[in-house]
C-alpha cells in the first residue's frame, strides 16, 4: 500500500530554494555549458539506476526535455534563452543536495521540487520547444528526400522556430509586466 504525502511551500521555503539556486549558479559559473548539461544528464542516469517514486520520475522528464532543448541543432535556442536554461540546470550539477540522493523514497525529493519550480519559470520556453518538436514530427519529410527538400525543411523549421521564439518572448514579457500567474523567481 502506497502513501500519499502533500505539502505547500510558502514564500519563506521558496526563498530558501532561491538561495540554493543562486549558490548553484555561482558554482556553475566556472563550468562550461557542456559540463552543466553533463551534470544534469548524470542525475538522470543516477535516477535510472535507482528506485525512485513516480512523482520524481515524472518531473525528471522535464529535466530531460530541458537538456534536449539546449542541444537541439534545429531548435537553435538563442543565447539569452540558452543561458536561462543553463542557469536552471546548474542546480543539478551540484554533488551535494539538500536531501542526499541515497535516502530511499526521499533522496530525490529536493531535485523534484527544484525541477518543478524551474519548469514553472521556464514554462514559455518549454511550451515553445514542445510545440516545435510536435510540429517537426508532423512535418517529417518523406523517405528519398533530396538536398533541395532539406533546404525546404530548414526554411519551414526556421519560420516555425522564429514564430515560436517570438511567442515565447511575448508571453514572458506579458507575465513580467502584469505579474499575473507569476512563477516563483529562481533564475
Amino acid at each position: 500500500m502506497g502513501l500519499r504525502v502533500s505539502f505547500d511551500l510558502e514564500d519563506e521555503d521558496l526563498n530558501h530554494f532561491r538561495l540554493i539556486m543562486r549558490e548553484a549558479r555561482k558554482a556553475a559559473a566556472r563550468s562550461t555549458p557542456e559540463d552543466i548539461i553533463e551534470g544534469a544528464a548524470g542525475l538522470l542516469r543516477q535516477v535510472d539506476a535507482a528506485a525512485v517514486p513516480q512523482f520524481v520520475r515524472e518531473r525528471l522528464e522535464n529535466l530531460e526535455l530541458m537538456i534536449r532543448m539546449i542541444g537541439d541543432a534545429e531548435w537553435r535556442l538563442p543565447n539569452q534563452e540558452a543561458v536561462r536554461v543553463l542557469n536552471a540546470l546548474a542546480y543539478f550539477t551540484e554533488p551535494e543536495d539538500l536531501i542526499p540522493d541515497h535516502i530511499p523514497g526521499l533522496g530525490f525529493l529536493d531535485d523534484a521540487i527544484m525541477i518543478e519550480l524551474v519548469v514553472r519559470e521556464l514554462r514559455h520556453e518549454i511550451d515553445a520547444y514542445s510545440d516545435f518538436c510536435e510540429y517537426r514530427s508532423r512535418k517529417t519529410p518523406s523517405a528519398g528526400s533530396t538536398k533541395s527538400t532539406e533546404a525546404t525543411r530548414e526554411e519551414w523549421l526556421g519560420a516555425r522556430r522564429k514564430e515560436l521564439l517570438s511567442r515565447m518572448r511575448r508571453r514572458r514579457k506579458r507575465n513580467e509586466k502584469t505579474g499575473g500567474n507569476r512563477p516563483p523567481r529562481l533564475l
